[in-house]
């Protein structure tokens, strides 16, 4: 059987699959129907989470997956209706994300970003020299 599920970065090395942590679990979601899987994608999406692809996997790789790694799968059936606030989790996500996660966005974003940061610390520094130089110019 075909489920969807969410995974960042996919194709890559640093490919990651969405998981949601309820107490001292994480569960993967496993979306019976593309559709649901594409609305909480979207749902990520719209809260400033990274954005994930919607890939079809087999449902028993994915449970396999899942075993081995200490996740539970979680399966969404069509037409679900939840009746608990964690049931709810299932078809909307959490408003926070984690601040740490065990993958990366981009190997390449994260270059870029380290670059960026010390291109900024030099500007600052530049600033700060120029702005003492200006006070030295008062006395």
């Amino acid at each position: 059987m075909q489920v969807f599920v969410l995974l960042f970065n996919a194709g890559t090395e640093n490919e990651g699959i969405h998981t949601i942590q309820i107490g001292d679990r994480n569960l993967v979601l496993l979306f019976e129907q593309e559709d649901d899987a594409t609305r909480y994608s979207l749902l990520l999406e719209a809260q400033d989470f990274p954005v994930p692809t919607v890939e079809a996997m087999d449902k028993a790789e994915v449970e396999e997956f899942c075993e081995s790694a200490g996740y539970e799968g979680q399966f969404v059936p069509a037409g679900f209706v939840p009746k608990t606030d964690t049931e709810r989790l299932l078809l909307a996500p959490p408003e926070a994300n984690l601040e740490e996660t065990d993958w990366r966005i981009d190997s390449t974003s994260e270059a870029q970003t380290e670059a960026d940061s010390e291109a900024s610390s030099v500007r600052a520094e530049e600033e700060l020299e120029r702005i003492r130089r200006k006070l030295e110019g008062l006395l």
